[in-house]
């Protein structure tokens, strides 16, 4: 009595597994590039606040430390420009770092599969 019920459950095992063989590449190319896209996002947007690029670009013409006479607005003026610079260079960076890794999660299946043919073309 209990074959019957352990050739249904491997079959069932099997197909599932199968099952997901074939979905993965759906997945990995829809939902799960949507997902990893999101987090690059999120990682991005929260070194923007960590940096605090969009502070600094708000108050680039605020002179610092309350000194309205010209030489404290000139100052403040340079200072807070070559910040919002090196800040915005960091931001630029890292959004190439995200960019780069959304690329590797493209071609990685596709890197796979011909590293993978060329191992058994190769006998």
């Amino acid at each position: 009595m209990s074959r019957p019920h352990f050739l249904i459950s491997a079959f069932a095992v099997t197909a599932r597994f199968l099952g997901n063989i074939l979905f993965f590449p759906i997945w990995w190319y829809s939902l799960g590039f949507i997902r990893f896209a999101g987090k690059i996002i999120y990682f991005w947007r929260s070194e923007q606040q960590a940096l605090g690029f969009s502070v600094w670009l708000k108050n680039i013409f605020v002179p610092m430390y309350g000194q309205n006479d010209f030489a404290g607005r000139l100052i403040s003026f340079f200072i807070r420009l070559i910040q919002v610079i090196v800040r915005g260079l960091a931001l630029i960076f890292w959004l190439l770092v995200g960019l780069i890794l959304m690329a590797v999660w493209l071609a990685l299946p596709l890197g796979i599969l011909i590293a993978t043919a060329f191992q058994l073309l190769e006998v």
